[in-house]
């Protein structure tokens, strides 16, 4: 199937509570060159970036652990997510940002950041594109506690896993974030921890 050309785009925002949800109503050009009238509602919550810590030595990956109000009321009786650290970019740069957001999530002040790859995490629905990194992390470079922003009420409990405990988390079911899984198992095929 070729690229579809679209036209006579209509934009109508329907809630810009949190973040905001656009509806778009737009003519799509179908293959056999006929169009056809679509319509599709897209929440826009702004780009992020997503960071695997890493510690070569102690074969070890720092996680956090924070209340996830989408997946309690779909079907996980805890609300509870363990993730790797991540942010919106909120106007900075994604090296930037994912540094940051180290040192408010994790405690971690972290210098080097090294980007793997970017993805749509749902691009059916939402229009954000993640910046996945990877970092190693050594004791010295603890600073603080973590925990989140005070202003950004996250909760933030930071975990410490041996490499392959994490991994065995994907299987059973505790690791059930997709940007978290993919970072793991891009450590997991670039023998980061090996």
């Amino acid at each position: 199937m070729k690229n579809g050309t679209i036209k006579n785009i209509k934009k109508e925002v329907l809630s810009d509570n949190w973040y905001t949800l656009n509806k778009y109503v737009y003519e799509y050009q179908k293959e056999d060159g006929s169009w056809e009238t679509q319509q599709r509602e897209a929440y826009d919550r702004g780009n992020g970036a997503a960071i695997l810590l890493y510690n070569q030595k102690k074969g070890t990956v720092v996680l956090t652990k924070q209340f996830r109000m989408p997946t309690y009321v779909n079907g996980n009786p805890s609300g509870m997510m363990i993730e790797v650290c991540a942010g919106l970019l909120d106007g900075d740069n994604p090296e930037d940002c994912i540094r940051k957001e180290v040192e408010e999530e994790t405690g971690y002040k972290i210098e080097n950041v090294k980007k793997v790859f970017e993805s749509y995490m749902s691009p059916g629905s939402v229009t954000e594109i993640l910046h996945f990194f990877v970092g190693a992390y050594e004791e010295k470079m603890k600073i603080g506690d973590g925990g989140g922003a005070e202003d950004e009420t996250e909760n933030i409990e930071v975990l410490e896993y041996p490499f392959d405990v994490a991994m065995a988390m994907i299987s059973s079911g505790e690791i059930k974030d997709a940007k978290t899984i993919l970072l793991l198992q891009y450590a997991a095929v670039h023998k980061l921890l090996a």
